[in-house]
């Protein structure tokens, strides 16, 4: 694989080699190389970018917010990130070109991860509670949402900002009673720390009144209109990835560790394997397929969003999701 870095949308995409005819290209993720990115090296290893005639290089992230304003400035034709978080960006920078082309989780993975013994057991349990939340984190973004659905007095929470890398220890050691997450990030995370995982509470917010979708691969839309077909292809590759993660999620938390080489296989296959359940291949998305949205379900995610952030536009979900280059249903049609 290509290594240099590639600073502009136009160096973004260029011929690796007359005889392998390839197109490299910067895939940006929203976080480091965990249990959930396993489609896209999967894709690599596999070679299903290489069907497509594309090298992919993937870079790690630092939230969920991270490759938006790497994909809208043309830095990275794609990646992956928030789509809740998109929406917000897209009201604040109208037309800016950066779209979601592929939803991956479904089900956002938007938690609080609480521990029983530091009096956290169940949602109705937050209220008087001290709360760790990294300010760029993509839950804690959402956090005034569950908020409002639930009908959760924010203003006798005691939140505490943090940083990603002290977020669980801060858990683990007793200094907070909860924190905001992923579910299949913190909860592990904890229980990697010692703390015996029938102490640990997941609230997910999708369990709890939250419409809202979750991740999707993004792309620079100047970048789409130019190159439809190499947009279309790296979805393909990327669908194929998360079907082979399904089959053998063993392989993949492998191909996350030869990455990441400090990390730990059985952790990362939990940790996949948690995300394909709860988040990737839900029910809706075995029935329709991988990456598309429901009509409705957005429309209350927008309802939803309205709820504690006010929109400077009309919102219009064609201006934040299009499956104008979702590659052919059977492709996406994912078997368990």
């Amino acid at each position: 694989m290509l290594t240099r870095a590639i600073p502009t949308l136009a160096a973004a995409l260029v011929a690796a080699t007359p005889l392998a005819a390839q197109e490299t290209m910067n895939f940006a993720l929203d976080w480091r190389f965990e249990g959930p990115s396993a489609p896209y090296f999967l894709a690599i290893d596999n070679g299903h970018f290489a069907a497509e005639g594309l090298e992919v290089n993937v870079t790690a992230g630092e939230g969920s917010l991270d490759a938006i304003p790497k994909v809208a400035s043309g830095a990275f034709p794609m990646g992956f990130a928030d789509i809740n978080s998109l929406v917000r960006f897209l009201d604040q920078n109208p037309g800016a070109p950066v779209i979601a082309a592929m939803m991956v989780y479904d089900s956002p993975p938007f938690s609080i991860v609480g521990r029983v013994s530091q009096g956290i057991s169940g949602i109705e349990d937050l209220e008087g509670s001290v709360l760790g939340a990294p300010p760029p984190d993509g839950a804690w973004a959402q956090f005034p949402i569950l908020a409002a659905v639930n009908d959760i007095d924010v203003s006798t929470i005691t939140v505490e900002p943090v940083g990603f890398p002290t977020r669980e220890p801060m858990l683990a050691e007793g200094n907070v009673d909860a924190v905001t997450g992923f579910n299949f990030s913190s909860y592990l995370s904890l229980a990697r720390l010692g703390v015996p995982e029938d102490d640990i509470t997941t609230i997910l917010f999708a369990d709890h009144g939250v419409e809202l979708y979750g991740n999707a691969v993004i792309v620079n839309t100047d970048f789409a209109a130019a190159n439809p077909e190499l947009v279309t292809g790296a979805l393909r590759a990327i669908a194929r990835g998360v079907a082979d993660a399904a089959a053998d999620p063993a392989a993949g938390a492998a191909a996350v560790i030869a990455r990441n080489p400090a990390g730990d296989v059985d952790l990362e296959t939990r940790r996949l394997q948690l995300a394909l359940d709860a988040n990737i291949l839900t029910p809706w998305v075995m029935e329709n397929g991988l990456g598309g949205i429901d009509a409705d379900r957005m429309a209350t995610a927008i309802e939803q969003l309205r709820l504690t952030y006010e929109f400077q536009n009309e919102p219009d979900a064609a201006l934040y999701f299009t499956d104008a280059y979702l590659p052919e249903a059977e492709v996406r049609m994912i078997s368990r």
